[in-house]
This record gives structure tokens, sequence and C-alpha cells, in this order.
């Protein structure tokens, strides 16, 4: 299966916001740093889903929880600016 089909990078989940967010990479420093945690936590979710490095499954659930919050938090400064 390609990892990149199963990838939620923010640019690919909301690729309106794209210029914002690339904008932003470059200016805001908590934003930067809330990206790289979500992306972060997503190669490691990937990573799970691929087989090649599985994780109990209440692990998986909490990294998507956070994965999820950290994309809400992204897209609300992201809209915003």
């Amino acid at each position: 299966m390609n990892s990149n089909l199963l990838s939620h990078a923010i640019n690919r989940e909301f690729p309106e916001l794209a210029d914002k967010v690339a904008r932003l990479k470059g200016s805001n420093a908590h934003f930067t740093r809330l990206l790289h945690e979500h992306d972060d936590l997503d190669v490691q979710i990937t990573k799970d889903e691929t087989g090649v490095a599985p994780m109990a499954d209440k692990a998986l659930e909490d990294l998507k929880k956070r994965r999820l919050h950290l994309k809400d938090e992204l897209y609300r400064i992201a809209n915003a600016a």
C-alpha cells in the first residue's frame, strides 16, 4: 500500500490553505511547532498502518486523537490568518 495515500499532511487535507500554511511556517513559531508535531505523529501512524512499525491499539488511538486535535488547531490558525 502506498503510504502517501494514508498521509494526513495538512497541505493534503486542506489544499485551499496551502499559501497560508507556507506563510505561517515562516512567520509563526507556534504554528510551526504544532505542524512539526502533527507531521511527526502522522509518520508514526502511517508506519503502524503500513505494518512498518506496529503498535498497540490504544497507543495508535491516542496518537490519532492527538493528531486530530493538532489538525483542528492548525486549521483554526491558518483559516484565521
